[in-house]
């Protein structure tokens, strides 16, 4: 029944993520959500190992920002980051999904969605056929509109606990 909220590989943070991995499986696009999986929700932080990383992956990915939030709040952090942005996506819904593959020219395959939330992020990915990444989120605070999300993805956790296929806190790639 929750198959679709299943992610691919589960991490800790973007930074314990095998990247190594994904560029064996032929991986060429990350799109990484912002709001709680690269800044704290409601937050304007940037941080430098985040650009160091992003600086480093850029040798073999192209790095997007693939968020729900407004453009005045991801263009900051695309300019800040140097990376592509993609703002008011709709995820789970697959219309900037599809519109990343025309833009961009990436199959299916060749694309990994990152972010911290099962409803949104991996279930957005997973309709797109892309491969899915579940991170902690880096911080207790949400956005307003996320407070129903969470408690849904409780309900999904516990079924994925009790059916051993995601344990919380158990990380697996």
């Amino acid at each position: 029944m929750f198959k679709k909220f299943l992610p691919n590989m589960y991490s800790e943070n973007i930074f314990t993520i095998n990247y190594k991995k994904l560029k064996k499986e032929k991986i060429k696009c990350l799109l990484f959500d912002v709001d709680n999986t690269i800044t704290p929700a409601r937050e304007e932080e940037f941080f430098e190992e985040v650009k160091e990383l992003f600086d480093g992956l850029k040798m073999d990915f192209k790095i997007i920002l693939f968020s729900n939030n407004f453009q005045k709040r991801i263009v900051k952090f695309g300019n800040y980051y140097d990376v592509d942005i993609e703002f008011l996506a709709l995820k789970p819904l697959p219309f900037k999904y599809k519109k990343i593959i025309r833009k961009y020219g990436f199959k299916k395959t060749e694309i990994a969605c990152i972010g911290d939330q099962l409803i949104t992020d991996i279930q957005g990915g997973n309709k797109s056929g892309f491969k899915t990444i579940l991170i902690e989120p880096i911080s207790e605070k949400d956005e307003k509109e996320t407070w129903f999300n969470r408690k849904l993805e409780k309900m999904i956790f516990n079924s994925f606990e009790k059916n051993k296929l995601l344990i919380k806190g158990k990380y697996y790639d």
